[in-house]
């Protein structure tokens, strides 16, 4: 079967203006042309039109599903599967979200005891399929499923007092380091103290610091677009004024 724009954008819960700009990036381009201009798609680009409904739902930005979905290597049946366990993890997580709900209020209507660890329970979890859905898969790849997981171990376990410093020190990371960058010198000392403090964050997450890892995971920020996206938000060119920075603090 053969849609056209307007047809494929009310099948999929999408604009027609969304298919054409995906058209225009090169991520889903239509099946022919037709003989009065306009796109056609056919069942190859229906069922990669639902992909990329997948990974967008899973937040992936568009550049990153581009490069998914067009690799060589790629495996639609994966995909799906990848799909899958990205989504179960999601219940798994919005179910214990409720459930912490729940408790906090039974524990406020004084019907059950509520223990401070239980209390940041589906936070945490919330934090770790985050991560694995935006970045897993390479961090994964790059450092080994051991490390990641115990990582991961370490997140569980953290109590509420070191959940909510790990909290205030991203925050406190991330101020100090726009106001480094428009100081303009990642040597300066308030430069330094953000790399000091970075150092201190990766201790809730690393079980072994090493400078070589340091280095390496700041030059991730520079290479891969879905950190440098998160730093740049900072402030633009912020990811590889603070790679800079670490590279002067480690030595």
């Amino acid at each position: 079967m053969e849609y056209s724009v307007n047809k494929l954008a009310k099948l999929a819960g999408v604009s027609p203006r969304t298919l054409r700009y995906y058209d225009e990036i090169g991520l889903l381009s239509p099946r022919r042309i037709s003989s009065n201009g306009y796109r056609v798609y056919g069942q190859k680009e229906v069922d990669l039109l639902q992909q990329i409904l997948f990974y967008r739902e899973l937040g992936v930005p568009l550049d990153e599903i581009k490069k998914i979905v067009w690799s060589k290597d790629y495996n639609g049946l994966a995909a799906l599967q990848g799909h899958l366990a990205a989504l179960k993890a999601r219940k798994e997580q919005i179910e214990l979200l409720i459930s912490t709900v729940e408790k906090t209020i039974a524990a406020a209507k004084g019907e059950i005891a509520m223990n401070d660890k239980e209390k940041f329970e589906g936070f945490k979890r919330k934090l770790i399929d985050e991560n694995e859905i935006q970045y897993g898969r390479e961090v994964r790849e790059k450092y080994g499923d051991g490390t990641v997981d115990a990582a991961n171990a370490r997140i569980m376990s953290m109590t509420a007092e070191q959940y909510e410093n790990l909290q205030r020190l991203t925050s406190e990371i991330n101020e100090s380091l726009k106001i480094a960058f428009e100081q303009g010198d990642p040597s300066s000392e308030l430069a330094q103290k953000v790399c000091a403090l970075h150092k201190e964050w990766l201790g809730y997450f690393w079980n072994h610091y090493s400078k070589e890892a340091h280095l390496g995971l700041v030059q991730t920020y520079v290479d891969d677009p879905r950190f440098r996206k998160y730093y740049d938000a900072i402030a633009e060119g912020c990811a590889e004024f603070f790679r800079d920075a670490i590279k002067i603090f480690c030595q």
